[in-house]
């Protein structure tokens, strides 16, 4: 064996190991012998980031030395696996290297003209045109469609507030055309007046999600249609709307209704059992390699540990389809000086984390 990891290897949240082998960048469960080097301590599988934006930055598209210093800071973190949820930039050079994390890419955001952040995005002149950007999208991507579902519209003046983009048919048949190419859709949304037509539309998971109602947060869940918090980027809303307060009273007053009830909102969506994953929003505004500090805000928010570290883990991947910890599987695991499960402040501080066998970090 090239490695041995020992100590208790967390499978999933009801099994574990007290030791892996790993030949060959694969993992090798039934091994019980020595290896050339021994890492010990409390393993998991590779840390997953499933809201990131890897070659984004505040003006859009960043150069190649950029979009690889993002992928590393993510990987140094422990994250593994990335969802890539939107990016101007097309990282498939980045598929084939040990020292980034995997990245199944969804294409670039759609939204509307002057209706989402400037240089993020393809900006459709028509509405009319979702439906076969949609199909674009899934055919140019790893299987993910990301759309944006609501933005401010600031020319209506005081009155601006958070607004859905797509009319809801338009969004249907768009949703309709994604899946009809093998890919599943996310919505970024902020409003609640967004969220029932999305349902409705037939989409696979919320980004942000922080305006849905109980009733909404009751369907979510009858649905399993998961939620990705990210609660590092909900954190801002304050900021958010001090920026705009001034000119946008009524959108300042709703983003700082959903900061303050952030936590809160957490809770319900938890309580409800909604599937909940993990995503950083790194990339744009927020910096790399935060997954630790998004897992913390979702303990503090009252969401277990445990299911956190599933939510970040072995559940995110297998909502993605890789696998985790198993017998012939890409040796992708994170060591931790400390059981993670006991205390999520533990994941800022890994021993090893192992990239396709190799210790990277």
């Amino acid at each position: 064996m090239d490695l041995i990891v020992r100590g208790e290897v967390i499978l999933d949240g009801a099994r574990s190991v007290g030791q892996v082998g790993i030949a060959d960048g694969v993992l090798r469960l039934d091994d019980t012998g020595s290896g050339d080097r021994i890492i010990e301590g409390w393993a998991v599988p590779g840390l997953v980031d499933v809201h990131c934006h890897i070659g984004l930055g505040p003006l859009g598209e960043v150069e190649e030395s950029t979009t690889l210093a993002q992928a590393r800071a993510d990987l140094a973190a422990g994250t593994l696996l990335v969802r890539d949820a939107g990016s101007p930039v097309d990282t498939r050079w980045l598929a084939d290297r040990d020292d980034v994390p995997e990245i199944i890419r969804a294409g670039r955001h759609l939204a509307r003209p002057k209706r989402y952040l400037r240089y993020f995005a393809i900006e459709l002149e028509s509405v009319d045109e979702l439906p076969a950007a949609m199909a674009v999208q899934a055919r140019a991507g790893d299987g993910w469609v990301k759309v944006v579902g609501d933005w401010i519209d600031r020319a209506r003046g005081p009155a601006a507030d958070l607004e859905p983009l797509w009319p809801d048919e338009h969004l249907a048949r768009g949703v309709e055309s994604a899946h009809a190419e093998g890919a599943r859709v996310t919505v970024h949304t902020f409003a609640t007046e967004t969220i029932d037509p999305i349902l409705a539309a037939g989409v696979d998971c919320i980004e942000h999600g922080t305006g849905m109602s109980a009733s909404q947060i009751a369907s979510a869940a009858q649905r399993q249609i998961p939620v990705v918090p990210t609660l590092l980027q909900v954190g801002t809303f304050d900021k958010i709307a001090d920026q705009g307060a001034a000119k946008f009273p009524a959108f300042a007053q709703r983003m700082r209704a959903m900061h303050a009830r952030r936590y809160q909102h957490v809770r319900d969506l938890y309580e409800a059992g909604v599937p909940l994953l993990v995503g950083t929003d790194a990339g744009g505004t927020l910096a790399h390699g935060l997954i630790a500090q998004e897992c913390a805000e979702m303990v503090r928010a009252g969401v277990p540990a445990v299911d956190v570290l599933a939510a970040a883990s072995w559940a995110a991947r297998a909502y993605l389809g890789r696998p985790g910890i198993a017998e012939g599987a890409p040796a992708d695991l994170v060591v931790y000086p400390a059981d993670p499960r006991a205390d999520i402040g533990v994941l800022a501080h890994p021993t090893a984390v192992i990239r396709r066998g190799r210790v990277v970090g």
